[in-house]
């Protein structure tokens, strides 16, 4: 296989201008590893490819899924896996680009196949509460009590929900992580830190021009589908501002402000997973030219 590119950030860093510059430069496939713009539904208010950019390179996992899918790392990591098989079959470098720091963890450091969470069991867990979960989990898994922040409501749910599902200790089944799909030596990781001043107007930018080509009209759809808000594909930004504005909760100028806000939030986020886990990696400061940032990235 030819060297693979890992291509990270936060969200309106520039991602994808770069992968594709990448991709044409050195006859690449791009593949997402975003877990929003895998979804069909999702085409503007993920900042999706264009088809103009599509056209340009081959593209993988970018809207592929109805909105109704339930979808998770272990199975991006999947059908990641068949696309490098694919770019490998083509001679074709595999870039793979987004912002969904897991996807990357995962596809470098390995991932636990945990099965999901049956309904009932998420059920009794939510009726529960954090307190009779936490007690529940000393009691029946203690080496994993004992390595989480038992303070951390969701990550004791987490647990406790894997002991209820597969009677095995998520502890353990973590040691138990098979070799990652791309050792760290094998690849080239890149990702992309912005000043947060400019990555927050370009924010800002991005979600003006997204209300104006078509986010609207996505969210109404969406709403017209009628799909539940519980599924992965809800957690779109945006989605809940504009829906209230349609509503008349909100006012436009409200609506923009609210999204651009959590958008930014989310970015700092972003960040703060960049600087935890990706400090081994190239770091590029995108607000230089493209070309810059394209000759500081080695070819295959």
């Amino acid at each position: 296989m030819r060297k693979p590119l890992l291509l990270a950030g936060p969200t309106a860093s520039g991602k994808s201008a770069l992968a594709l510059a990448v991709a044409e430069r050195d006859g690449g496939m791009i593949i997402n590893a975003d877990a929003l713009q895998v979804f069909e539904v999702w085409a503007i208010l993920s900042a999706r490819p264009t088809a103009a950019d599509l056209a340009r390179a081959p593209h993988r996992l970018y809207g592929h899924l109805p909105a109704d899918h339930v979808y998770s790392t272990g199975k991006w990591l999947t059908e990641c896996r068949a696309a490098l098989q694919e770019a490998d079959a083509a001679s074709l470098r595999p870039i793979i680009v987004g912002g969904t720091g897991l996807n990357f963890s995962a596809l470098t450091s390995g991932l636990v196949d945990i099965p999901p969470t049956p309904p009932d069991i998420r059920a009794e867990a939510d009726a529960a509460g954090p307190n009779r979960l936490r007690a529940a989990l000393i009691q029946k898994d203690p080496i994993t009590a004992a390595r989480i922040d038992l303070s951390n409501p969701a990550r004791v749910q987490r647990a406790w929900e894997v002991w209820a599902t597969t009677g095995q200790s998520l502890a353990k089944l973590q040691d138990a992580t098979p070799p990652p799909t791309l050792a760290p030596d094998e690849l080239n990781a890149v990702v992309l830190m912005p000043d947060p001043a400019w990555l927050n107007a370009r924010i800002a930018r991005r979600f003006d021009g997204m209300v104006e080509g078509g986010a609207v009209e996505e969210v109404l759809d969406w709403t017209a589908a009628e799909w539940p808000n519980t599924l992965p594909a809800a957690k779109a930004i945006g989605r809940r501002e504009i829906l209230a504005w349609q509503n008349g909760e909100l006012s436009r100028d409200e609506t923009i402000t609210q999204a651009i806000i959590a958008t930014r939030q989310y970015a700092k986020r972003q960040r703060t997973w960049i600087r935890n886990r990706f400090a081994s990696w190239q770091h590029l400061d995108p607000a230089h030219p493209i070309k810059d940032l394209l000759n500081a990235i080695a070819p295959a």
